[in-house]
C-alpha cells in the first residue's frame, strides 16, 4: 500500500521505515519506525537550550563581583549549600581569608556574604546540570546503539568540552584567590582565564547547536553557483568575526574596561585616545591596557555589524530558500539590537542588568549567524 505511505507527510523525509506485523494486509497499519537520528538531534538541542542560560549567569557573578566567593571546588560535596548559623559562619571565614575580602570588602556583613554566595552558587548548580544534561542522555543512546560511529564520536567530544569547562572555571577562578604581594589592585580573576573560559563555553554552545541543527533542518538542494559560494564563505567570516567580537568582551569585563571611557562614538574628546599604547612592550596593550582593550571591542564590534550588513545587501542577489532569506534578515536585526545595547551599556556606566543582556545579545547573535551557515550548507553528494 504505497499509496497510503505517500499520501502521508512526514515531517523528516527520507528517514523514517516502515514496520508491520504479520496480519492480514486489510488490517496492518503502517507506522513510522521510530528514528534515533531524531531522538540524538532533539537531545543534543536539549542541554544547549541550558547552555545559554549558564554562559548568561557567568556574568552576573563577574559584575556583582561575586565570582570569588566560594574559595574551594568539590564536585559532590560542593552542591550542599551551609544550612546552620554555623555553617554560614564558617563559610564566611574561608571567604575572609582571602585577598577579596582583605582589600575589597572588610566590611562586609554576614547577609551580604550570603548574597554574593548564592550569585557564584547557582552559577555553579546550573553548570553541574548542564553536565549532567550532556552526560546522561549520551550514555543512554551509546547503550542503546542509536548513535552512529561518526556521531559517537561528535558526542565524546561534546562530553569531553562540558568536563575540560567545569575544570577551566576552577582554574579560572583560583587566579582571583591568589595573594599578590605586589598589587593593590581590586582581586579580580585574570582576563586571559576569563576569555578562555568563555570561548570555551561558547565552542560548546556552538558545537551543540551545529550538531542539532545538521541533524533537524532538513537540507536546501542549493545550486552550487560562484555567487552561493561567495556568500557562504562571506557568512563564515562574518561568523569567525561575531565569535572573535564576543571573546574580546572578556576581556573587558575581565579588567572592567567598559568604566574607562563612558562616551560614544569618541572616547572622551578624542577618537583615538592618548593612552592606547601606553604600555610596553606594545603588544600587551592588546590584552592588558583597558583603554585599548575597549577600543578593540568597539572596533570589532562596528566591524562585525558592517560585515552583517554587507552580507545581508550581498544575499540579496542570490537566490536563496525561504528560511535561509529569513536567517539573514534575522541576523541583521539582532546585530543592530546588539549595538544599541551595547552603546546603551557603555554611556550608563556598565550597569549588570543592562551588561548582562549584553552579553546575552552576544549569544544571540551567534546563534543566528550559526542558523545562517545551516541553511547555506553544501549538501553531501
Amino acid at each position: 500500500p504505497t499509496s497510503g505511505l505517500e499520501a502521508r507527510d512526514w515531517s523528516i523525509r527520507g528517514r523514517q521505515g516502515m514496520r508491520c506485523q504479520a496480519s492480514p494486509p486489510s488490517s496492518c497499519p503502517l507506522e513510522p519506525e521510530e528514528d534515533p537520528s531524531v531522538h540524538t538531534a532533539g537531545k543534543t538541542l536539549e542541554p544547549q537550550r541550558s547552555c545559554p542560560s549558564t554562559i548568561e549567569l557567568r556574568p552576573s557573578p563577574r559584575l556583582t563581583e561575586s565570582g570569588l566567593s566560594m574559595v574551594d571546588w568539590h564536585l559532590v560535596k560542593g552542591m550542599k549549600p551551609p544550612r546552620t548559623q554555623r555553617e554560614w559562619e564558617a563559610e564566611f571565614r574561608k571567604y575572609q581569608q582571602f585577598p577579596e575580602f582583605k582589600i575589597l570588602n572588610r566590611d562586609m556583613t554576614l547577609a551580604e556574604f550570603k548574597f554574593i554566595w548564592y550569585m557564584e552558587y547557582s552559577h555553579r548548580m546550573w553548570g553541574r546540570l548542564v553536565g549532567l544534561a550532556y552526560i546522561v542522555p549520551a550514555a543512554y543512546f551509546w547503550r542503546k546503539g542509536w548513535l552512529s560511529r561518526p556521531m559517537k564520536g561528535c558526542v565524546l567530544a561534546l562530553c569531553g568540552l562540558v568536563c575540560f569547562q567545569g575544570l577551566l572555571g576552577w582554574y579560572m577562578v583560583k587566579s582571583g584567590l591568589e595573594e599578590k604581594p605586589d598589587s593593590y589592585d581590586i582581586p579580580r580573576v585574570s582576563q586571559y582565564r576569563l576569555a578562555a573560559h568563555l570561548g570555551s563555553a561558547l565552542v560548546l554552545y556552538s558545537a551543540s547547536l551545529w550538531t542539532g541543527l545538521s541533524l533537524l533542518l532538513p537540507q536546501h538542494k542549493l545550486p552550487e553557483t560562484h555567487q552561493l559560494l561567495r556568500l557562504r564563505r562571506f557568512a563564515h567570516g562574518t561568523t569567525a568575526l561575531i565569535f572573535l567580537t564576543a571573546l574580546s568582551g572578556a576581556f573587558v569585563a575581565g579588567l572592567d574596561a567598559g568604566l574607562v571611557y563612558n562616551s560614544f562614538p569618541k572616547m572622551g574628546e578624542r577618537w583615538i585616545p592618548d593612552d592606547l599604547l601606553a604600555f610596553s612592550p606594545v603588544l600587551k596593550n592588546i590584552f592588558e591596557n583597558p583603554t585599548t582593550v575597549q577600543f578593540d571591542h568597539r572596533v570589532l564590534g562596528i566591524a562585525s555589524v558592517s560585515a552583517i550588513t554587507a552580507l545581508y545587501l550581498f544575499s540579496r542577489k542570490v537566490p536563496l530558500p525561504r528560511r535561509a532569506r529569513i536567517a539573514v534578515t534575522s541576523l541583521l536585526a539582532v546585530a543592530c539590537l546588539q549595538v544599541g545595547l551595547g552603546i546603551s551599556t557603555l554611556l550608563l556606566y556598565v550597569p549588570t542588568p543592562l551588561a548582562a543582556t549584553h552579553q546575552s545579545g552576544s549569544l544571540a547573535l551567534l546563534s543566528t549567524a550559526l542558523w545562517l551557515l545551516s541553511e547555506l550548507r553544501r549538501a553531501p553528494k
